[in-house]
């Protein structure tokens, strides 16, 4: 009996759930059709960790090791581990200044070209063990990592391929001693949310003693594929910088902070082999380079450069990190850091208002009118939410905003939902001022996971419209703001203008040459060079002089034919008897050419010198914009 009755009860539900869906389905039918489905995606998706990733927008880079010590921006790898013995390392200071900045998280250089490991790995005795710092006990690694579990950063990593140092870089056997790194880095510090793999690979190097230039022949050397493996297999969220192009995210091709606009997360496109891979600009926070350098406070950018830097790079779709490098203490520059703060003050107020937010909004077509796909979802402050129309439609359809008021801004931030592909190829905006439509930005392309269009001068209006002029696929609108770009915030330090000098270089005026241009290369003047096939600039200084180094700016005008990469320096009393003081490289110029700084063992004294290019990155010659001696 009481079995009879529990079956009559599963049926008494099963006869209820089918009831309403019958009245659901005749709900629909009289409303006139079921609820239209989602636009299939468009080409190659991103992954919820790159999704994830995009949304940081910044964060930064930090370079520390032995360099620092050095004034080298690329280690030889031959370097005496005591050099590194930091005297104040701050992590939580270094990591409380991102926070208090707006970034998301940090990449610490775990190891550089050099192959100084600043963890105590066992892939190699060339590590922070063998460093008086910490009495040998110390991890730089697990004191970030620390630091940004207690502040709310997410943590990364950087670990160059390219190791100077390893005995068998460029042989099978390296390949498993860096896999070991790879292993204990995912392995020991938590999660990690970025490993950056630099573009650096082969040439001269100490090698275990052999001192030789080794060439690896390609990213192949390195079985990335296997590599890529290792790490989904260790952190399946973390995303890979690089890796040929087997990673999540690939350079944005400066290392000024910008990437190129139109700015496509594609690669492959519109082909079989189509691959989401997202854009990164990497830039510095001063123009003296990667890693700290002695005076590099007068060189830091201001915070409306780094306004800029931002506007040009995730503001064309990208990701920003910001290298914010440590000094011989193990702290930042006061400089740089006032900088930092200004400018991340100057992002807020950037994004603190959204004029647009919950604004009245129509559409030229909506999907299927229903409320789900419908105009309304651009100013719901809901990045999840979009607009679109139907799938037919690819051109010239439309969305209008209207404020409840007139509102000055100069900035319309627009964004897609790349949960369904990077669609919009090209649009237009405008705005009704005076009444009629004025158009305020006609060269609009990509939009992806945002692009912030900042207008040649303040618009006041209470309604704008934007038009989709042609789309790879009906486009999906997530968001249309309008904000009001800040005014510049100087550092509170009263940080030096950029490139402002220290003083601390020899006069020039009565410094000769017999070579043809060669005054460019003392003139002052960074947009004037000099240029020869002969390869050597000798110049009389005029008198004898005591210095102890030199600075070369290559070329900026972004020539490589003829840049010098390799130099030797020599110095003479009577121009017929020369002495070599200096030679090496000037490393990642062609990347990052910016001023080199020399120093020598000890002071020298000469009446002339010769400055030889040894080697150009691109054709022969020689070539310098400027060239100083330090006193």
């Amino acid at each position: 009996m009481m079995k009879i009755k529990l079956m009559m009860k599963i049926d008494l539900r099963s006869f209820c759930r089918r009831l309403c869906a019958i009245a659901t389905a005749a709900c629909s039918l009289a409303n006139g059709a079921s609820s239209p489905s989602a636009p299939a995606p468009c080409g190659a998706v991103p992954t919820e960790q790159q999704i994830r990733w995009l949304r940081m927008e910044w964060y930064a880079f930090v370079h520390f090791g032995i360099n620092t010590y050095t004034g080298k921006e690329w280690g030889y790898g031959n370097e005496d581990p005591s050099l590194f013995s930091p005297s104040d390392f701050d992590a939580d200071l270094t990591v409380k200044a991102f926070k208090q900045a707006g970034m998301k998280g940090m990449i610490y250089t775990a190891k550089h070209h050099d192959g100084f490991c600043l963890w105590p790995t066992k892939s190699t005795k060339h590590n922070i063990t063998k460093s008086p710092w910490r009495h040998g006990k110390g991890d730089v690694v697990a004191e970030f990592s620390k630091a940004c579990k207690k502040y709310g950063l997410q943590f990364g990593t950087y670990l160059s391929p390219w190791d100077r140092n390893n005995a068998d870089y460029g042989k099978p056997g390296y390949l498993k001693v860096y896999e070991k790194q790879i292993r204990e880095l995912l392995t020991h510090y938590g999660p990690i949310f970025e490993i950056w793999f630099d573009g650096a690979n082969g040439g001269d190097g100490y090698y275990g003693g052999a001192k030789e230039v080794r060439k690896i022949g390609g990213e192949n050397y390195y079985n990335f594929p296997r590599i890529v493996k290792l790490i989904r297999t260790l952190q399946p969220d973390c995303i890979i910088w690089g890796a040929g192009r087997n990673g999540d995210v690939q350079w944005g091709g400066s290392e000024r902070g910008f990437v190129k606009y139109p700015c496509w997360n594609l690669i492959n496109m519109d082909s079989p082999r189509e691959k989401w891979i997202s854009l990164e600009a990497d830039t510095t926070i001063n123009h003296a380079g990667w890693f700290w350098h002695e005076g590099q406070s007068s060189k830091v950018k201001s915070p409306g450069q780094l306004m800029k830097v931002y506007m040009e790079s995730v503001g064309r779709g990208a990701n920003l990190i910001l290298n914010v490098a440590l000094n011989q203490k193990g702290q930042p520059d006061s400089a740089d850091l006032a900088a930092l703060q200004a400018f991340g003050e100057m992002r807020r107020r950037l994004l603190a208002k959204d004029y647009a937010l919950g604004a009245s909004a129509t559409a030229s077509e909506v999907r299927g009118n229903s409320e789900q796909f419908s105009a309304a979802k651009v100013t719901d402050g809901n990045i999840e939410t979009y607009w679109c129309p139907e799938d037919k439609t690819t051109r010239n359809c439309w969305i209008e905003i209207k404020l409840n008021e007139p509102t000055t801004f100069d900035v319309v931030r627009l964004r897609e939902q790349i949960r369904l592909g990077q669609r919009v190829k090209k649009f237009r905006i405008e705005a009704f001022v005076n009444g009629a439509w004025q158009c305020i930005d006609d060269s609009g392309e990509t939009i992806g996971n945002q692009v912030l269009r900042h207008l040649s001068q303040p618009v006041t209006t209470d309604r704008v419209r934007l038009t989709i002029l042609d789309a790879r696929a009906c486009p999906c609108i997530s968001e249309i703001s309008l904000l009001r770009y800040p005014d510049e915030i100087p550092p509170e330090t009263g940080t030096p203008a950029v490139n402002s000098g220290e003083g601390n270089y020899l006069p020039t005026d009565k410094w000769t040459s017999t070579m043809k241009t060669a005054k460019n290369a003392w003139d002052g003047d960074e947009s004037t060079y000099w240029q020869s096939t002969k390869n050597k600039l000798v110049i009389d200084l005029g008198e004898k002089c005591q210095f102890s180094g030199f600075c070369y700016l290559p070329k900026q005008n972004n020539d490589y034919n003829s840049m010098t990469d390799r130099y030797v320096f020599e110095i003479s009393m009577d121009g017929t008897k020369w002495k070599e003081v200096a030679s090496g490289e000037f490393s990642n110029i062609r990347a990052n050419p910016i001023l080199q700084t020399i120093a020598f063992p000890q002071p020298v004294r000469a009446r002339f010198i010769r400055f030889t290019g040894t080697s150009a990155l691109e054709g022969s010659g020689a070539s310098a914009a400027e060239l100083n001696l330090i006193h």
